[in-house]
């Protein structure tokens, strides 16, 4: 494996059982991510996107093919892999900073280190003065920091994002997009996020992947040659969108 790719997939199939026979949900798709990229992968409703994502986290094992972190296989899920769902997710009995240090605390950390871990976290994500708020008080936007947050604060190698921003209303997901660049510029994670958002995938990745209908299989690889550092100001550059367009248009050729 080249020294600058992190995380490859090699010729990931998957079915699930239905009544009357099996649905095959990804097909054949190889792919490679690089250090401190930032991909986005889109394609239509049910295509697969959600499955190659939990395949590539170890959550789920492909019926074909294989994952690698580096030269390590991946077959359940591991401190070195993130994975952020499109439902924040977090523990409702637990503050914002109960939420955060938890992975730590399942690690068995000493508690002046995961103090000191989630202290970090809470301004790296904004949220220091609702530590001791608990996630019925929290706006949308703000527990899915804590879910991002809580990813990150093991300091894993490669985050994945499962469409994280897509029960937010437009407002919000704007400013979540631009929250995840500020985190992605200061931390320089390797990410793979699904997204069924074309501009927020231009606006985040430096490489957008376009899946067909199911079963998804990979039909474009587009490079974001647009300069960074970025803000929500791009959304009106015509090189921004001149390529949205070129998006739009390889998901429906296929």
């Amino acid at each position: 494996m080249p020294n600058n790719v992190i995380l490859t997939a090699e010729h990931i199939s998957h079915t699930y059982p239905v009544k009357g026979g099996m649905l095959s949900a990804v097909e054949d798709v190889s792919l490679e991510l690089t250090r401190e990229s930032f991909v986005c992968l889109i394609g239509p409703s049910g295509c697969g996107k959600s499955t190659l994502l939990r395949i590539l986290s170890g959550l789920l094992r492909p019926r074909a093919g294989r994952v690698q972190l580096e030269d390590q296989p991946i077959t359940r899920p591991q401190r070195r892999l993130g994975l952020v769902f499109q439902q924040a997710n977090l523990m409702p009995w637990r503050t914002v900073r109960g939420n955060l240090a938890l992975p730590l605390q399942l690690a068995g950390m000493p508690a002046r280190q995961v103090r000191a871990r989630t202290d970090a976290m809470l301004e790296l994500i904004g949220l220091q003065s609702f530590a001791g708020t608990y996630p019925s008080a929290l706006s949308g936007g703000m527990a899915q920091r804590v879910a991002i947050g809580r990813a990150l604060i093991h300091d894993p190698e490669v985050l994945l994002l499962d469409e994280p921003f897509g029960s937010l209303d437009a407002l919000t997901r704007e400013r979540m997009s631009e929250e995840l660049l500020r985190l992605w510029n200061e931390r320089r994670k390797t990410v793979l996020m699904v997204t069924h958002s074309i501009p927020e995938a231009v606006l985040l990745a430096d490489r957008v992947i376009v899946f067909s209908p199911r079963p998804g299989r990979l039909v474009g690889d587009v490079a974001v040659p647009l300069p960074r550092p970025r803000s929500l100001q791009l959304l009106r550059d015509p090189n921004f969108l001149a390529l949205t367009e070129q998006l739009r248009q390889a998901i429906r050729l296929d």
